[in-house]
């Protein structure tokens, strides 16, 4: 009788197909260049090149037709360039989740949340004796006359109060959520590529709300000189641009969305990695890249006392560690009664859904 077999380790052993691995590395490739399709096409022939992803049997031009039969990639019939299609940007945002919910699945740290339970719309596992008040669909029956068995037997079976199990539920929480990106250019500079994760974050959430929180808003509001509204499928495309920092802006329109949302929970989420350095007045642009300008500081933090005022927390994500720039955030977030992260770049997308899973239950008496 044979048991367990072991066998040798090969770490190059793959079960997906050359397409899917070539697949995984092209929609990483689609974040890097801005939903670029050529850019990361011809990224991605660089990699072949030195380290031979592609063999005799499938090459680089299958890989294309198949990209193009499986609804990833349209070809222009008059001048032959490449573009993404809906069903790739999906893929992205797809990938996005996995990504960085794979990474909160390993992690082992000791961040565990309790919750009060009560009736809702998401089955806990845990039961309870009955108490007076409780409702009828809240009982357990397989584990009441489970009880009911075990204390009087089948011959004389009776169901008591005693016997009853209440199955517990969790209440999900509707809320609306604005998620801010700074797109300045500080996002890239002195070599480090923080719009890429920010980007990751955005679709990853977006993807999240769409599939597990349905009733649930999210809009994107990216800042640099001014702020603007996009939507989730232009997240691939997002570009950093020669921009100052104008926080005031990202927070007005921030604010101005979560008026016309009719959820009674409402919050801000917001991703930058420098001090605010911009204020719009009239037509003109007020600017100072140098320290912390009063003028452009009060405003930010006379907001963040309207948004207490409007019970809308805001949860700032800095993704620098400047001291300076810190006491300018613990001052922003102190006046909001909101919560700060100094996250890095590689700890951003489990800082941003660890604190949005935790706000998405509640007690329910």
């Amino acid at each position: 009788m044979i048991g367990h077999r072991f066998l040798h380790f090969d770490p190059n052993e793959n079960n997906k197909s050359i397409f899917e691995q070539l697949l995984d590395i092209f929609m990483q490739l689609l974040t890097y260049t801005n939903g670029d399709a050529a850019e990361a096409l011809d990224w991605l022939n660089q990699l072949d090149r030195q380290y031979h992803l592609t063999n005799d049997d499938y090459g680089m031009g299958d890989f294309i037709e198949d990209l193009k039969e499986n609804g990833y990639l349209q070809e222009n019939p008059q001048d032959g360039s490449f573009s993404i299609t809906g069903k790739s940007e999906q893929t992205i945002r797809k990938k996005s989740l996995e990504e960085i919910f794979g990474k909160l699945k390993k992690t082992r740290q000791g961040n565990h949340q309790t919750f009060k339970p009560g009736q809702g719309d998401e089955v806990n596992p845990d039961t309870r004796s009955f108490q007076f008040g409780d409702m009828l669909e809240q009982i357990d029956f397989t584990e009441s006359i489970r009880n009911a068995q075990i204390n009087r037997g089948i011959e004389s079976f009776s169901m008591q109060e005693e016997d009853l199990q209440i199955r517990e539920s969790d209440f999900k929480t509707q809320t609306s959520t604005v998620l801010m990106i700074d797109i300045s250019h500080s996002m890239i500079l002195y070599g480090e590529d923080r719009i890429t994760p920010a980007k990751k974050v955005a679709m990853a959430l977006s993807e999240l709300i769409t599939t597990k929180y349905p009733k649930d808003t999210l809009d994107i509001v990216v800042f640099g000189n001014d702020a603007w509204q996009i939507e989730v499928k232009d997240l691939p495309y997002l570009q950093v641009g020669p921009y100052h920092t104008n926080t005031v802006a990202g927070l007005e329109l921030a604010m101005d969305l979560l008026r016309r949302r009719k959820n009674p929970n409402k919050q801000i989420f917001m991703i930058t990695d420098g001090k605010p350095t911009c204020l719009k007045i009239g037509k003109k642009y007020y600017k100072n890249s140098f320290g912390l300008d009063r003028k452009v500081v009060n405003r930010c933090i006379n907001l963040a006392a309207q948004c207490k005022k409007l019970k809308i927390p805001i949860t700032t994500f800095m993704i620098a560690s400047d001291p300076y720039l810190q006491n300018f955030v613990q001052e922003f977030t102190e006046m909001n009664n909101g919560k700060a992260f100094f996250a890095s770049l590689d700890k951003l997308g489990a800082f941003i859904f660890k604190d949005f899973e935790s706000g998405k239950r509640r007690t329910v008496y």
